[in-house]
């Protein structure tokens, strides 16, 4: 009976994460047209999609090798975008860290945006989801939207640049983000994280080498933070 619970809540994560692969798939083609104009080969936009499976921080890293940037650069500018991922992680750790280590390095892999979305969504409308049940559900969500990452990144490396410029498959890179952080903005430290990230990246737009991505990722943490511990002050 378990067993079969188990199994229903994998294929739910699959069912559930399904709508995704109709934004990830433009996306991941959209990388791998822009990799090999860029002048890399296939081996090599594919090592960028596998290893790194962050398509945000891929595009900024992409635009910054393209610019000559110091190496330094390419990788502070890759971890501040995906600092994200480090608060996804402390909100995933109440619901999936008590799984064992093999399956919370496989997940820490496959922990995106989309995987993420639909995750925590579930858990906390099903707080009382066995661990077992939560960690299949986390895997289903997965299942098609990571394969279909990585098979779309390889077709549009092949494409190259056969793929005329007017079927425009760069809106997929805002409708992606649109359609994640909107329902996420649910809490005055949310809005506030989001509204100071738009106004630093404005600001220090002029800083060479999207150098002020950096500071406005930091100060966003920052300030959803002290917001977050503002209302608990009032709460208490």
């Amino acid at each position: 009976m378990a067993s079969s619970t188990t199994k229903s809540a994998f294929w739910l994560g699959a069912r559930h994460g399904l709508p995704f692969i109709f934004v990830v798939s433009p996306f991941g083609l959209l990388f791998g047209v822009v990799g090999t104009e860029a002048g890399l080969n296939i081996a090599e936009v594919m090592g960028f999609s596998v290893l790194v499976i962050a398509g945000a921080s891929q595009f900024a890293a992409l635009q910054l090798m393209t610019e000559n940037a110091p190496t330094v650069i390419i990788l502070a500018t890759a971890l501040a975008v995906n600092l994200r991922m480090a608060m996804y992680s402390a909100s995933l750790t109440p619901h999936l860290g008590g799984a064992p280590l093999w399956q919370r390095a496989l997940m820490a892999y496959f922990l995106v945006d989309q995987s993420y979305a639909v995750g925590i969504a579930r858990f906390e409308t099903h707080p009382g989801m066995p661990l077992a049940q939560k960690t299949a559900y986390f895997f289903g969500t997965i299942t098609l939207v990571c394969p279909f990452w990585y098979t779309m990144t390889l077709i549009g490396a092949l494409a190259g640049q056969q793929i005329p410029p007017e079927y425009a498959l760069d809106f997929a890179v805002p409708i992606t983000f649109l359609a994640l952080i909107a329902p996420a903005l649910r809490t005055l430290a949310h809005v506030a994280a989001a509204a100071v990230s738009v106004a630093v990246s404005l600001a220090l737009a002029f800083v060479p080498y999207n150098g002020g991505l950096i500071v406005a990722a930091l100060a966003a943490m920052m300030a959803g933070a002290q917001v977050e511990l503002w209302m608990r002050g009032r709460q208490a």
